[in-house]
């Protein structure tokens, strides 16, 4: 669990491609805390009834792999497709890696919650999908509209594909 725990300590300087409202880049933990944030107090307003402790299991696992394998932005994997090959292959032995070190614990737990956020099958994985493009929208929203690439201003209509599920999130 400390190894995790010190793998984990990297998130905090992980630097994700959004920028804070104070103009300086954002870190993978930060992303993932809000996330957390925004699924407790969204809960209540959702059309189904959803697991909060997995739903909350899935937002705090699903950048976990990035301590290792880096983050990858969705912008890079839009100018070059073929790094989602080494996305997904990077983040595949990262998780591989963690279900091993908590092999004793509930390592094959965060390994299969990993791959149901990624599957966005379950009502719990499409809720985790949705929150994750909203935070980056709205950081996005927050930080100097100066810090956008060109390539930005077309992505926030494609929010509606992770949304539409729920009118909550719509």
């Amino acid at each position: 669990i400390l190894k995790v725990l010190t793998l984990a300590e990297r998130l905090k300087f992980e630097l994700r491609h959004s920028y804070t409202s104070s103009g300086r880049q954002e870190s993978v933990a930060e992303h993932t805390w809000r996330m957390a944030l925004m699924a407790v107090l969204i809960e209540p307003l959702l059309k189904q009834k959803v697991d909060t402790s997995r739903l909350l299991k899935m937002i705090i696992i699903h950048d976990l792999v990035e301590a290792e394998a880096k983050d990858i932005s969705a912008l890079d994997v839009l100018r070059n497709p073929d790094i989602r090959i080494e996305k997904v292959e990077n983040e595949k032995k990262a998780i591989e890696n963690l279900r091993a070190l908590l092999k004793d614990t509930n390592g094959q737990e965060i390994y299969e919650l990993f791959y149901e956020f990624e599957s966005k099958e379950t009502y719990e994985a499409k809720v985790a999908n949705a929150l994750d493009k909203l935070e980056v929208q709205l950081q996005h929203n927050h930080a100097d509209f100066t810090t956008w690439e060109e390539i930005e201003y077309d992505m926030c209509y494609m929010m509606v594909k992770h949304v539409l599920f729920d009118v909550t999130l719509f």
